[in-house]
């Protein structure tokens, strides 16, 4: 179990129209323009939006992988630690930001593609 700072950037090819910036011990990471998350080498973890509740129901279930980052709106961003969880989870972690934050219709283009939406709306009705 873990995933390398490397692994986790590679997860990012998989997303259309990713772009990192660099600010100074992070970079961020954003989708036309919009942030959907940050990495920090040095600590090898993961920023990433999520809903509030997923954000609150992570943190729960697995303290010692997930932490509270910071709320904005009606989101809930979660440190994920990238030693302590599989690679399979976090990029479904990673691709649930993404999705958040890109355009509806690259959204729906991509999860057509993946066939995303179907697992999505088994996880979250409604």
């Amino acid at each position: 179990m873990g995933v390398s700072v490397d692994e986790f950037l590679g997860m990012l090819d998989e997303l259309p129209e990713v772009k990192m910036s660099h600010g100074g011990e992070w970079i961020g990471l954003k989708v036309r323009d919009k942030g959907f998350g940050y990495l920090w080498e040095a600590t090898e973890t993961v920023g990433l939006k999520a809903t509030i509740e997923e954000q609150i129901a992570l943190v729960a279930e697995r303290p010692e992988v997930f932490e509270v980052q910071f709320t904005a709106g009606r989101f809930g961003w979660v440190v994920v630690h990238l030693d302590k969880i599989d690679a399979d989870e976090l990029f479904e972690l990673v691709a649930e930001a993404w999705c958040l934050t890109a355009p509806k219709q690259m959204v729906a283009d991509f999860e057509a593609a993946h066939e995303i939406g179907q697992i999505r709306q088994q996880v979250h009705p409604g």
